[in-house]
Order: C-alpha cells, then structure tokens, then sequence
C-alpha cells in the first residue's frame, strides 16, 4: 500500500502551547522563503561557479538548475571547496576571491529581478504586531540587505536582526552548522525556545533543530513538481508542521498570539 503524501497543516491545526506560550522571534530563513531568490540567484551563481571550475581544470558546465538541486543551502564556499574535493582538488586557490565575485554578480542580478509582494509584507506585518521579525541565513549579509531592500521587507526586518552564517560568525559557517541560530538567539538575548524558526530547505531545518529552536516549514517558493518530497523532507528533519504561503503561517499563528496579548497580566497603576 502507498504511504499517504505528507500535506501541509490542515486548516485548524494548531501549535503547542509550549511552543506559543513561548515564542518571543520569529527567526526567518531569507532565500527561497522570504523572497524568491533561489533561481535567479542560481542562474547567476552558475555563471561564477563555471568559470571557477574551468580554473581548476575542469571541463563541462553545470546548469543553474543541477546547481540548486545540488547545493541549497549551502554557501559558495561550502559549495566551491565540495565541488574541488569532487574532482580531487583539495587545495583551492584564490578561494576568497571566487567568493568575493559570486557575492558580487548575485547580489547585482537579485538587485534587478527581486520585487515586494504582498502575500510576504502583508501577514509579516501582522506577525510583527505581536513578534520580533529576524532574519537568519547562510547568504552574505550584502546579499540578504540588497534582497530585503528590494522586497521592501527592510521595513519588517531591521538592519541589526539580520544574521548571516558568512559574515556575522568568527569563523564563516553553513547550515546546517547550528552555529548562526545560537549566535542569533545570543545576540537576541532569548533561549532557543523563544525562536520560532521558518524554514524552507532540510540544511535550515537541521540547523535551526540543532539549535534548540521549534521549526515550521514554509514551501511557498518550492516548485510545484518538487512540493510533495520536500514536504516529506521537512518532516523527516523534524518541523512542527508544514505551511504552504506566509498567510497560512499567520492564520496558524495569529489567534493563539491574539489570545496570549489579551491575556496577559495588565500592570497595576
């Protein structure tokens, strides 16, 4: 008999209390969750990603599209050390220059194809009534200012809540390296616990988890074609549950954050 396809929440799921009692952060992945970034991004990424590979010697190309399946979440560190070890190149010259380029030709292309969107500003607008709004990626924090300019989400999200496994760490990680959700729960000053994290690929979901922080997954941006396993996906990473758009994850979240702001204890005069 075939497994049932794992679906997003359905319509009256709620959280656990634990987990609204809680949350004080919404800790938001950026690429592929907050905004589309991740095709435009690969297209431009493949480009630098060819040309670096022609440096080391070798031959044929890779598409945008094997990139991104190849490689989400991931920095193009991570991604060009991976792809030197894979052709036996374990020294990489020049390295933080390849780096310093893709961030460049990226962060140009995203400048010119990223728009605002209502179904993003709308219920994180909402959300922001009752929640801190973060930002926490393993993109470059050029790269994630550039996008969040371009979406207008810089109006959301503020400049010193974005965090950036690259550029915000000692040492330039990726998830699913825990690493940037405990750094972004530290400098918020709250336990995991109060992080609620949005996530859309299994790197974020691992490194948020790892991290100590309840996770939901967001699809809104996966491709159809590939909704269904990433669902599944994200589940095996260990979600709460899965949404399917922003305002599915506002209608899961709003009546319980309602309820704890109406509730709460109004200071004696």
């Amino acid at each position: 008999m075939t497994a049932p396809i794992p679906r997003p929440h359905p319509r009256g799921e709620t959280l656990p209390t634990s987990v609204t009692d809680a949350v004080q952060v919404l800790l938001c992945d950026a690429d592929g969750n907050l905004f589309p970034s991740e095709e435009p991004a690969f297209a431009a990424s493949a480009q630098v990603t060819n040309r670096f590979l022609t440096g080391l010697g070798v031959t044929g190309a890779l598409s945008a599209e094997q990139l991104r399946r190849a490689t989400t979440g991931m920095t193009f560190r991570r991604t060009a050390l991976a792809l030197a070890a894979e052709h036996g190149v374990h020294e990489v010259p020049d390295l933080e220059a390849w780096v310093d380029e893709e961030k460049r030709v990226v962060t140009a292309h995203l400048q010119r194809t990223l728009t605002p969107d209502r179904s993003v500003i709308d219920p994180l607008t909402e959300l922001g009534r009752h929640l801190v709004l973060a930002a926490v990626s393993s993109s470059a924090l050029t790269r994630l200012h550039t996008c969040l300019a371009a979406t207008g989400l810089n109006e959301l999200i503020r400049t010193e809540l974005v965090f950036s496994a690259e550029d915000s760490l000692a040492t330039p990680t990726s998830k699913p390296d825990p690493a940037i959700y405990r750094y972004a729960c530290e400098r918020l000053g709250i336990e995991p616990a109060a992080g609620l994290a949005v996530e859309d690929s299994v790197p974020g979901v691992r490194s948020a988890v790892a991290a100590g922080c309840p996770t939901i997954g967001n699809v809104v941006f996966v491709p159809a074609a590939e909704r269904a396993q990433r669902i599944a996906a994200l589940h095996d990473a260990g979600v709460l549950t899965v949404v399917s758009s922003w305002n599915e994850l506002a209608d899961l979240l709003l009546p319980a954050l309602g309820h704890r702001a109406a509730t709460a204890e109004v200071p004696v005069r």
